[in-house]
């Protein structure tokens, strides 16, 4: 850790820096790739998310099979990153924790807060405004979360979580 012998003020600067680096990270970036186990063996799925501080929000059928794995093993793995063609400049999240099928009010909220991050969503064709409303609701709530910075050198993270 950056400035690991700096004391306890010198490590809480450098924690601050890091939960607001993977604040601003999850606010400037869309896709989540979730890592899920059920009785098929591991998945991996990306999804859309939106967010409120650390807490992930995404909708999915509950058909698929990412959703299935869910009511096996809630707790998951998850990375949200870019496609970045040089390793210096490799930035992302990785995390695991818990998910969550969210119900009633949850889903109030939810959805308000995927429209405020996708308002295209509003004026959607028909037909996916349907495929909205029989989705599935979910919150991956984080129990352990790293922000990846190899611009602070190459295999660089902090535990924000």
């Amino acid at each position: 850790m950056i400035c690991s012998r700096a004391g306890t003020g010198g490590r809480q600067v450098v924690a601050e820096t890091a939960r607001l680096a993977a604040l601003a990270y999850l606010a400037s970036h869309q896709v989540m790739t979730l890592a899920t186990v059920g009785t098929e063996g591991v998945w991996a799925t990306a999804v859309f998310y939106a967010s409120r501080d650390f807490d992930l929000y995404f909708l999915s059928a509950g058909h698929t099979r990412h959703a299935q794995n869910f009511q096996y093993e809630p707790h998951i793995a998850a990375a949200i990153h870019e496609d970045y063609r040089d390793w210096p400049d490799i930035k992302g999240i990785q995390l695991e924790g818990d998910v969550v099928q969210l119900v009633g009010e949850e889903v109030e909220r939810a959805v308000h807060l995927y429209h405020n991050r996708y308002p295209f969503l509003a004026q959607a064709a028909p037909q996916i405004q349907a495929a909205l409303a029989r989705v599935n609701w979910y919150r991956l709530r984080p129990t352990r979360l790293y922000f990846i910075d190899n611009s602070q050198g190459l295999g660089h993270r902090e535990e924000v979580l």
